[in-house]
């Protein structure tokens, strides 16, 4: 039964279980979490509660349930689809993880490391390199996301070729429902197979059935050697031949595979200060290749230099450079993790996280290509990304001297035809940005009917009352 308060004493409530030093309540410091990072969705919210235990998460739930008030669970705000905006009536209460950011433990025999729903990406990484080991997961927002977005978007990253997203990443979770009832499936164990995988419901949900206050994540012993390339190719099966190349000569040792169009190299050299072009000779499409093993550098070198020698000769590679230095390897992945913001500069840019079956990738490119340039002849076309799992960030900068409002403004009408491009290869339209408000509406037209059903039921079982971060991935 819902409880009768006005807005004012609704609102006091909710500070008064975090209290007044952490909870936002002026418009100056609430309007940070009202947009999103490209500012295509702008909210409106009272209140930002940042709470500092999984105790104090859950009877902000049990009093938002009795309230029937509406919360946005808010992690790094580093998503790119709106989840994490609140809606524009006013109504949301924004609930922050970003105090509770505490590595809990570092268990190096077991290979896990246990979190806060709010700990940061970086510091997940170096609490595993100081006991010798890797967590996996990497992203271009690393220094800044937070474990329990990375949870709820099912992150992937670079290095899912070798390590899987977050759902491959992940043993166990702890997780505030919207009752307020705590669910502590912190289980660190490897094979369990006692019914229903609840821990994978929540993985990708981006907050719509409850809150990630607490992760298990899986960590894996430290490459002790490491070589990365940097090979300039003719074209997209070019990359597609090297890759089966690498995969067969490399196996397990293949921990990264990118494809970059020429594009956005200059893109990127042109914008982002200390980039540069690692190779003197200009080539349409270039690929990243990182190689990492369990015994020695030398290993790794020996592998490099054998694939680029056999791809040379199979006529696939023109030019390539391998890394000399760890500084030289980390920049040659920085001019590739830079690549998305440096088409900033360039203007409007419409984007498109996709994935389709990696045999499919050349003739992806070619058709959404071709359909882009039908609607729009002077597009340019940055496509980049993971080839080895077969995600492509698909990106599409402004003509040049376009008005980039008037560009922006036909978002969905190219959003519509490179995704009726992606739905042929039967691929996906959200590889790993996740859905929220974006993209919400074309998944549940393009999926089948049964499939929406079942999410809605799913849906309407955690979260009866729609408290849970309304709007985003379900209507």
């Amino acid at each position: 039964m819902t409880v009768k308060m006005s807005l004012a004493e609704r609102l006091r409530a909710f500070v008064d279980i975090v209290g007044e030093a952490n909870a936002l309540t002026s418009a100056e410091d609430i309007r940070p979490y009202l947009t999103e990072n490209r500012g295509l969705y702008h909210g409106a919210s009272p209140l930002v509660l940042k709470p500092g235990s999984t105790a104090e998460v859950s009877a902000i739930l049990k009093l938002a349930s009795e309230t029937d008030t509406a919360i946005v669970p808010v992690s790094g705000r580093t998503g790119l689809v709106g989840g994490q905006v609140p809606r524009d009536d006013g109504a949301d209460v924004l609930l922050s993880l970003e105090r509770m950011n505490r590595i809990r433990e570092v268990d190096p025999v077991a290979d896990v490391i246990v979190a806060d729903g709010g700990a940061i990406l970086a510091d997940v990484q170096k609490a595993a390199e100081a006991h010798g080991r890797l967590f996996p997961l990497s992203l271009g927002s690393e220094g800044s996301c937070r474990i329990g977005g990375n949870l709820a978007t099912n992150a992937g990253g670079t290095a899912v070729l070798a390590y899987g997203n977050m759902r491959q990443l992940c043993l166990g979770l702890e997780v505030v429902l919207p009752t307020g009832e705590i669910w502590d499936g912190l289980r660190r164990l490897k094979k369990d197979n006692s019914g229903y995988d609840l821990r994978d419901l929540f993985i990708g949900a981006e907050g719509t059935l409850g809150v990630i206050t607490g992760a298990v994540l899986k960590m894996v012993q430290r490459p002790r050697g490491r070589q990365v390339a940097y090979a300039g190719l003719a074209s997209p099966e070019a990359a597609l031949a090297l890759f089966e190349k690498a995969s067969q000569r490399c196996g397990s040792a293949l921990t990264g595979f990118e494809l970059m169009p020429r594009i956005g190299v200059e893109f990127t050299t042109k914008h982002i200060a200390g980039v540069r072009d690692p190779l003197t000779s200009i080539h349409p499409w270039y690929a990243l290749i990182d190689i990492s093993t369990s015994d020695s550098p030398e290993t790794a070198e020996a592998m490099m230099q054998e694939l680029l020698a056999e791809a040379h000769e199979a006529g696939l590679v023109s030019d390539a450079a391998i890394a000399s230095s760890i500084a030289q390897q980390d920049a040659f992945w920085h001019l590739r993790e830079s690549m998305s913001e440096a088409q900033r500069p360039e203007g409007g840019s419409i984007k498109h996280d996709v994935s389709v079956p990696v045999s499919r990738i050349p003739d992806f490119l070619a058709e959404a290509d071709a359909a882009v340039h039908a609607l729009m002849p002077d597009a340019r076309i940055c496509a980049f990304g993971h080839l080895g799992d077969g995600n492509i960030h698909y990106n599409i900068s402004q003509p040049v001297g376009a008005d980039k409002a008037e560009f922006i403004g036909r978002w969905r009408e190219v959003n519509g035809v490179v995704h009726a491009v992606v739905h042929r290869h039967t691929g996906s339209i959200s590889a790993e940005h996740g859905v929220g408000q974006l993209k919400r509406d074309e998944l549940a037209a393009s999926r089948p009917a049964i499939e929406t059903e079942l999410m809605r039921r799913i849906k309407q079982a955690f979260d009866p009352t729609g408290i849970m971060n309304p709007g985003k991935v379900i209507s």
